[in-house]
C-alpha cells in the first residue's frame, strides 16, 4: 500500500489524527517512516550485548510508544521524540538482560576504532575518548583481547552504575544530551559522570 498521500502533512499533525482516532494505516505510515531509524539504533546498540534482531522490536515498540504518548503542547518535534523513545526502550530491554558485561570495552580489540561525535560532526577514536589534556597515550597501550578481562574488571570495580550507563551509551555513538535525556539525568551531571569515566580509565591505560 502506498502512503503517499500523507506526504504533505507533518508527523505531529498525523499523529494528532491517530489520538482521534483515525485509521490504522496512518500509523502504519509512521512506523514505516522511522523504521529505518529504528534499525540504526539497533546496530549501534547490540554491542552493549543484545541481539540486534531483538533490539529492532524493542525500538518499534519504543516507537509505537512515541505514537502514543506524544504531546505536541509539551515535546519537541515528533522525530526527536520518537528518538528518545526508542533509545529508552532499547536501553531498557538491554539492562533487563542481567549481565556482567558492562563496558562496550569487551567487544573491542582496540581504543583507536572510531565513533561519530554527534555533537561536533566529527570521527573520533576511543583515544580522544579518553583523553581530557593534550598528552596522547602511546600506541603501545592499544587494548587487546589479552587485557580486556582485566580492564573491564577494573571498570567494574571504579565506575558506579551511572558511570557504567553513561559510558555504554556514549560508545554507541550518543551525545551527553541525549544520554541524559535516555537516562533521565540532567545534562550537567552526565558531562561530569563521562569526565569522571576518562579520568578513572585513563590510568589503567599507562
Amino acid at each position: 500500500m502506498s502512503y503517499s498521500k500523507y506526504s504533505g502533512i507533518s508527523d505531529e499533525q498525523l499523529v494528532i489524527q491517530i489520538h482521534d482516532g483515525a485509521g490504522s494505516d496512518i500509523i502504519d505510515h509512521i512506523m514505516n517512516k522511522y523504521k529505518d531509524m529504528v534499525r540504526k539504533k539497533a546496530s549501534s546498540m547490540y554491542i552493549l550485548g543484545a541481539d540486534k534482531d531483538d533490539l529492532i522490536q524493542e525500538g518499534m515498540i519504543g516507537l509505537f510508544k512515541a505514537v502514543r504518548d506524544y504531546d505536541i503542547g509539551r515535546d519537541a518535534s515528533f522525530s526527536t521524540f520518537a528518538d528518545l523513545c526508542i533509545s529508552r526502550q532499547m536501553y531498557s530491554a538491554i539492562k533487563s538482560l542481567s549481565r556482567k558485561k558492562h563496558a562496550p570495552l569487551n567487544s573491542y580489540i582496540s581504543i583507536y576504532a572510531t565513533r561519530e561525535d554527534s555533537e561536533k560532526d566529527t570521527e573520533l577514536t576511543y583515544e580522544d575518548l579518553l583523553e581530557s589534556d593534550s598528552q596522547l597515550i602511546p600506541e603501545q597501550y592499544v587494548i587487546d583481547r589479552e587485557n580486556l578481562k582485566a580492564l573491564e574488571e577494573n571498570i567494574e570495580k571504579e565506575l558506579s552504575d551511572f558511570e557504567r550507563q553513561v559510558l555504554d551509551l556514549y560508545i554507541t555513538g550518543m551525545s551527553i544530551r541525549t544520554i541524559a535525556k535516555v537516562l533521565g539525568r540532567d545534562e550537567k551531571s552526565t558531562d561530569n559522570a563521562m569526565q569522571r569515566v576518562r579520568s578513572k580509565l585513563k590510568k589503567y591505560l599507562r
